[in-house]
């Protein structure tokens, strides 16, 4: 219960600082941030390689796949 209230206490004074950053960045920065906090976010969220790893041998030994030239279509190659 204690360690709850800690990471709880920690999480709000972290999340006080954050919001206390973004108060201050000026408003044409904005976006930029947003996309770092959204890239930031997507990259601890992502599998570790091991697991991605077994899930694709997975997937392909169960014939779950597609033809390279799917996998291309609405890619344009420049």
């Amino acid at each position: 219960m204690i360690m709850r209230y800690a990471m709880r206490s920690a999480k709000s004074v972290c999340a006080k600082e954050l919001y206390h950053e973004i108060e201050t960045t000026p408003e044409e920065y904005l976006p930029a941030l947003l996309e770092i906090v959204r890239g930031f976010r997507h990259g601890i969220l992502l599998k570790p390689a091991a697991e991605s790893i077994r899930t694709g041998m997975k997937e392909a030994l169960e014939g779950n796949t597609l033809p390279v030239s799917e996998l291309w279509k609405g890619i344009d190659a420049q």
